[in-house]
């Protein structure tokens, strides 16, 4: 019996192929003069007149015809269309994670949506802020964010000093430099806070939603292996219209 997989891999081809027959279809009945046709005999006034032969041109293409090929390649469109779309109702599958059913009996248009979500939350989880390795963290319960232990630090400030080079003589007065020297004044003590998230904790998210990701596609072959029934809707369908 058809499985929904194999109606799967037909179906653009099929698609294709109806696209071309549609558009030669199209095209065909665009040229009035292939539509046309003609069929004329002389005859002179008299015995003694000139004689000249038949003309004619055929029919090259019939509308109704037209209609026909093109009622035939959509009927296989519609029928392998129907076919799947039927069967996507009821083909489903559990989405399970070691052993765990994270979802139970999903169709398969959900499994699509969520391949597609879960692909672009792995895309977030990725780009995620993760705490700077060269800090010692902690988790501060009072604030919800991760903080590093205390670090105590000097402030200094810039005192000017004098430094003689020469000493004052009678003649020449002292030759000093002035330079400044830090002197401690105070302490700073530094705590730094931080919203990100430890390495370990980005990469047990990403482990999470890749599994699942693989969960889902898994979950969507076995759905998409469903027997399914074939549908014969083209004929209805065409038989209405054309007929």
């Amino acid at each position: 019996m058809t499985k929904l997989n194999q109606i799967i891999a037909v179906e653009k081809g099929v698609k294709s192929k109806s696209l071309q027959d549609i558009t030669a279809a199209h095209h065909k009945v665009q040229k009035p003069a292939l539509l046309a046709g003609i069929s004329r005999t002389y005859q002179p006034k008299d015995e003694e007149g000139e004689q000249l032969p038949p003309e004619s041109a055929r029919v090259q293409i019939k509308a109704e015809e037209a209609l026909r090929e093109m009622s035939a390649s959509l009927t296989r469109l519609f029928d392998v269309t129907a076919t799947k779309d039927w069967a996507n109702c009821s083909a489903r599958a559990d989405v399970t994670v070691d052993g765990r059913t994270v979802v139970s009996e999903v169709p398969v248009s959900y499994l699509l949506f969520l391949e597609k979500q879960l692909t672009d939350l792995h895309t977030f989880v990725k780009k995620l802020p993760v705490l700077d390795a060269a800090e010692s963290w902690s988790q501060d319960p009072s604030t919800d964010l991760w903080k590093t232990e205390p670090v105590r630090t000097i402030r200094t400030k810039k005192v000017p000093r004098n430094h003689v080079k020469a000493e004052a003589t009678d003649k020449h007065p002292a030759q000093v430099d002035v330079y400044y020297e830090d002197v401690p004044i105070g302490y700073w003590t530094t705590v730094k806070f931080s919203g990100a998230l430890p390495a370990r904790r980005v990469n047990e998210l990403l482990e999470r939603v890749e599994k699942l990701q693989h969960a889902v596609k898994f979950a969507r072959e076995e759905a998409n292996g469903a027997e399914v029934t074939d549908r014969r809707v083209g004929d209805a369908v065409f038989g209405y219209l054309f007929g």
